[in-house]
């Protein structure tokens, strides 16, 4: 049941994909054409030669478009790029699909781990000094886009602070370096991901610890943590066997909405930091109206959320017993 849901909603999002995307003025003939003008030359030479350069029929049905695009998506063909003729939809995100789910899935680890410790700290300190600074610098970072935080980290520590080199970080790996299982190759990849990395930190670290303070505190009155202290047992025990776990079992759902929401919000990070992730190539396929490319990255995304979801919605009724059938 949960699986077909799951179909339906990226079955739903693709046809909406589709026709949103040619909704949008201009196809990708009278873009290029466009840019081809500017240089001086005539409407019709360059709706010649963009004609001539990209794999689209201006001329094509609507509904063989359609009829093609949906045949491809259930045998898992999303079909070539416009603007890469001979380049298909699953080779270009192949090849930078990786680089965005390495930053992100790094990214959220690091903030919810830390997140959730300072959020218990918070509710084990609250109405103290520590709890006050904690809650204003993560309603602060909670507050502030994902995209600022990005600039912030280039101009402030990059420009006026000196602490790295802004232009030295960009791309996903230094020249001569190839993709391998080597110190090298991972230390060089970390070396590049570092500000999207460190940016995504900051962007959600603040909503986890004010999400565990939460729900923390709500778990710190129940009757098994009240009765936990009556028979003695350590504090250190108290939080990790009962207070974390029970706190943790509701944010489970969130840990997957907030890692699939990252990869549709990286097309501002990946921007401002130039790192050559899926936001790029999603701007390139906005701009030109590569309708494939398009229809594939959103589709990934969606799948990127619905199956986060899945997966917390299977992995909740595991960890909690009460909710399994």
């Amino acid at each position: 049941m949960k699986l077909r849901k799951a179909f339906v909603v990226v079955f739903v999002v693709a046809n909406v994909t589709f026709f949103l995307g040619r909704a949008m003025p201009g196809d990708p003939i009278d873009v290029m054409a466009g840019r081809l003008t500017q240089g001086g030359m005539s409407m019709n030479e360059a709706r010649a030669i963009a004609i001539h350069s990209l794999a689209y029929d201006p001329d094509a049905p609507l509904f063989r478009q359609w009829w093609e695009f949906i045949s491809g998506l259930f045998t898992l063909d999303l079909g070539g790029t416009i603007n890469r003729p001979g380049f298909s939809v699953t080779d270009a995100i192949g090849a930078y699909l990786p680089w965005t789910l390495f930053s992100i899935g790094v990214g959220t680890l690091v903030a919810i781990a830390l997140g959730l410790a300072l959020g218990m700290i918070m509710a084990y300190r609250r109405n103290q000094v520590l709890d006050h600074v904690l809650s204003v610098v993560a309603s602060v970072l909670g507050a502030i886009p994902n995209y600022l935080i990005a600039m912030v980290l280039v101009v402030g520590g990059g420009m006026y602070l000196g602490w790295f080199n802004p232009i030295e970080l960009r791309g996903t790996l230094s020249p001569g370096v190839q993709p391998e299982f080597t110190l090298r190759f991972v230390g060089d990849a970390f070396f590049h991901a570092a500000l999207p990395i460190g940016t995504y930190v900051l962007a959600i670290i603040g909503t986890w610890m004010l999400v565990m303070k939460a729900s923390t505190t709500e778990v710190l009155g129940e009757d098994y943590v009240t009765v936990a202290r009556a028979r003695g047992l350590r504090d250190g025990r108290i939080a990790t066997a009962y207070v974390g776990r029970n706190a943790v079992l509701p944010l489970v759902a969130q840990i997957a909405i907030s890692f699939g929401t990252l990869v549709g919000g990286a097309i501002f990070v990946e921007q401002v930091l130039v790192y050559k992730g899926v936001g790029g190539l999603l701007l390139d396929a906005v701009n030109y109206r590569d309708y494939p490319l398009l229809q594939g990255l959103l589709i990934i995304i969606t799948s990127c959320v619905v199956i986060a979801n899945l997966v917390a919605d299977l992995l909740y009724s595991r960890l909690d017993p009460r909710i399994r059938k």
